[in-house]
């Protein structure tokens, strides 16, 4: 009776961790090391100068706009290294420019689904007297709809690390796209 016991016991806790297991896989498969991650944003109120979504506003003829994604490596469960590139410009009766952007940083999935970002972003203006760069710093919700794609709204706020250029913090709502490989 006493092994008979035992190995009933031993088979539940066996099947429970498996059924765990399985289902932690379902879960977060998509944030999985050694997984890949191409995002692109809409980045609502972008700072100029340091863009990676894609955007567009024009207001009295003037107009900004903005091309740009970001890829990252998930070097450990749930988090990733990215990095990210953008191109755009300003166009006004005042200024006609190119910038291209750049970022850097990790993020991180918080119980799989719940993503935060710390990074680093600048950009090379043409003909500017200063680039802008920004400590960013974002959280938001990622619903996968599938095992490679997920919508991730959020929000993020991009401290500026110049102290004279004109466009200083912001904040941001971003709706994210990503594709997960």
């Amino acid at each position: 009776m006493k092994t008979t016991s035992v190995t009933l016991l031993t088979i539940l806790i066996f099947s429970f961790t498996n059924a765990q297991d399985s289902k932690q896989v379902k879960n977060n498969g998509q944030t999985s090391e050694a997984k890949w991650l191409i995002e692109v944003n809409t980045a609502f109120g972008t700072p100029v100068g340091a863009a990676t979504g894609i955007n567009y506003a024009s207001q009295n003829g003037d107009s900004v706009y903005n091309f740009g994604a970001e890829a990252g490596y998930f070097f450990i469960d749930n988090l990733a290294l990215k990095v990210g590139l953008g191109y755009g410009g300003v166009k006004s009766d005042f200024i006609d420019t190119t910038i291209f952007s750049y970022k850097i940083g990790a993020k991180y999935y918080i119980v799989h689904q719940f993503p935060i970002q710390l990074d680093f972003s600048g950009a090379s203006i043409k003909d500017a007297d200063e680039n802008p760069s920004y400590l960013g710093m974002q959280a938001g919700y990622a619903w996968f709809l599938g095992d490679n794609v997920s919508v991730e709204p959020g929000v993020r706020y991009n401290l500026s690390l110049n102290q004279n250029y004109a466009k200083a913090d912001t904040f941001q709502l971003n709706i994210g796209f990503a594709l997960h490989f």
